[in-house]
């Protein structure tokens, strides 16, 4: 009997990024961490692509620095340290509703103080944003988590904004999602 490997929730929402990102895009990391997703979307758009990344702990914004920096990718990412709420006064009008990707990873950052996390409200504006940013055909992934305290009423206001992307029109597809379960989930929002 074959032994299955199961998937990290972020490598299966970098994997859905993939689908939709080629290189020369622009993309949007809502929320650096440890810089590993800012990283894939480097990658991902390649030199003549653009990411923008977001994170309000100055300890997140350096080590996504140092990753961009040590990986040769720092040329091709701004950094934005301040709330993902503000990307789109942070956008630059030539950006501006040209986004293939914005990619969200809610929670608090790995390894740091656990009781600074992503906020519902400021993540409630920051995924209305990002869906408005995103170009016809453009993708938003939000990996919400349950587990931790703030996380399920967080993960609330990320279904409900699934409900209000739908209502618009918009291909929204849940991943693993399990209300009353505290597992991570991953929401998929496909622009029309």
């Amino acid at each position: 009997m074959a032994t299955v490997i199961p998937i990290r929730v972020t490598e299966r929402a970098q994997a859905l990024a993939s689908e939709v990102l080629n290189i020369g895009d622009l993309a949007i990391d809502a929320t650096a961490g440890k810089g590993r997703d800012t990283a894939f979307l480097a990658k991902s758009v390649g030199a003549t692509g653009w990411v923008h990344s977001f994170d309000i702990q100055p300890e997140a914004i350096n080590s996504t620095r140092n990753l961009l920096e040590a990986s040769g990718l720092i040329d091709r990412v701004t950094l934005h340290e301040r709330s993902h709420a503000e990307l789109t006064e942070a956008l630059p009008e030539s950006h501006r509703g040209k986004i293939s990707v914005a990619l969200f990873n809610l929670g608090y950052l790995p390894g740091s103080d656990q009781k600074i996390i992503t906020q519902p409200e400021s993540t409630a504006i920051a995924l209305q944003s990002a869906l408005a940013e995103l170009k016809s055909g453009g993708r938003l992934i939000c990996v919400a988590y349950t587990g931790h305290p703030g996380g399920k009423e967080e993960s609330d206001v990320v279904d409900k904004f699934a409900e209000s992307a739908e209502k618009a029109g918009n291909t929204v597809e849940k991943v693993g999602y399990a209300p009353y379960q505290p597992k991570p989930w991953i929401l998929v929002v496909s622009r029309r």
